[in-house]
């Protein structure tokens, strides 16, 4: 059977749990996680492996605290494009993802094109990526910045 890549598999009360845990920590190690969730070691490692394989887990990252590295400003930033067609969102999509500053880009429906997420070295740091990247991605006609006070939640686990 052809599996359609981007058909949901099915998953398990073992796979959500497996999920769960991983997704608070990814160095458990497969004995503990195959204790926490009923399995043997092997079956435990045979569904972490399908869930890699089939897309469910993408990849396994360290998560930073932003004020230990100096980047606790958070900025979200609602960038309209002078056109929507189909080059110009790609150009700015392409020229987005090169820079480094923005964590996240979200084609947006609504008053404005992209939504960014942006964690600058404080408003000096922001006032140097407006100025020298963002307001020079391709296709640029307006920029609105709004910068986050405080962060009330911050999560980085779906529920599954």
């Amino acid at each position: 059977m052809d599996r359609n890549a981007d058909a949901m598999p099915e998953l398990d009360v073992h796979d959500r749990a497996i999920l769960a845990l991983l997704q608070r920590d990814g160095r458990m190690p497969n004995a503990q996680l195959a204790e926490s969730v009923g399995l043997s070691p092997s079956a435990c490692l045979r569904r972490v492996q399908r869930l890699e394989h089939d897309g469910v887990i993408s990849r396994y990252v360290a998560l930073l605290e932003p004020a230990r590295i100096g980047r606790a400003t958070t900025v979200f930033v609602e960038v309209t494009l002078d056109s929507q067609r189909e080059e110009a969102l790609a150009a700015f999509e392409k020229a987005a993802a090169a820079c480094s500053d923005v964590l996240e880009c979200h084609l947006m429906a609504g008053d404005f094109d992209y939504l960014l997420r942006v964690a600058p070295n404080g408003p000096q740091g922001y006032e140097r990526l407006h100025k020298q990247e963002l307001s020079r991605l391709p296709h640029v006609v307006r920029i609105r910045s709004s910068f986050a006070l405080r962060t009330v939640v911050r999560r980085t686990d779906y529920a599954v």
